[in-house]
């Protein structure tokens, strides 16, 4: 379909960023800065982060969902996003699909965390059609009964991010960082991570998944591709993130406080 009877279809622009290897922490300050200072609609995919990093939704405690002394000894970072959801480690093996939208663009989809979630659970049943068996359950994307994709969510007055890290590979010893959360969706069923995780690339090549989900993205909108040296020199608002890395005193005062007395 050409660009010209799309935008007679009404389909609304989207700027496609493409990363890869892009330190988390940097595209998570560039989500923040998007939908806080930018009046448009954005897609970002970055393929992988250099290194491995936790990241905890902005109500996470470290000392409930993080094994602190381990995280400590090994030098891995803690990040504390401005979206809400859970807590995950990501790496070389992670994809990251993010979407951030105007109210506006999307009017069949209420600001809601439920009706969000629903919404990228149809564009993703595009992407999985016959490869395993794809769910959203609760708010998870999983095949069978196993989790590969997490997802986390911010809404404003008039925009909304969507954000998912999608397990395509993971490094076993990782998990060990984690916790088993208080709070787990029913189908855990009190599985350990190993237990309850799986990988995407026993069910289908990474590129594969990444061009895939660019096509579920253009049936919705009309994509425009940009760069992230475009969006840097278009960008002069100041602006202050609330995502941020914990520094080492933050961790060992959680490493404190998940001590007992007897310790």
């Amino acid at each position: 379909m050409t660009v010209v009877q799309l935008r007679k279809l009404g389909l609304p622009l989207i700027n496609l960023v493409r990363l890869k290897g892009i330190p988390i922490l940097e595209q998570l300050h560039l989500e923040e800065k998007l939908l806080r200072t930018s009046s448009e609609n954005w897609c970002i995919v970055n393929d992988g982060t250099i290194s491995p990093a936790i990241v905890m939704g902005m109500s996470g405690k470290p000392a409930e969902l993080l094994e602190v002394e381990s995280v400590i000894r090994d030098r891995i970072p803690v990040i504390k996003r401005f979206t809400g959801g859970g807590t995950v480690i990501v790496d070389h093996g992670t994809i990251f699909v993010t979407f951030i939208c105007n109210r506006i663009d999307v009017p069949s989809v209420q600001p809601y965390p439920q009706p969000i979630m629903s919404w990228s659970g149809l564009l993703y049943d595009e992407v999985f059609q016959g490869i395993g068996d794809f769910h959203l359950r609760e708010n998870d994307y999983v095949f069978g009964n196993c989790k590969f994709g997490g997802n986390a969510q911010s809404i404003t007055k008039n925009r909304w991010v969507h954000h998912t890290s999608f397990l395509w590979d993971y490094e076993t010893k990782n998990m060990a960082y984690l916790k088993q959360p208080r709070r787990v969706p029913k189908y855990r069923s009190e599985r350990n991570h190993l237990e309850f995780i799986c990988r995407m690339k026993e069910y289908m090549p990474r590129s594969a998944f990444i061009e895939k989900t660019l096509s579920s993205v253009g049936s919705r909108f009309l994509v425009e591709p940009t760069n992230l040296e475009a969006i840097t020199a278009h960008s002069d608002t100041a602006f202050t993130h609330s995502t941020s890395l914990l520094t080492k005193q933050e961790l060992e005062e959680a490493l404190g406080s998940q001590l007992s007395p007897l310790e």
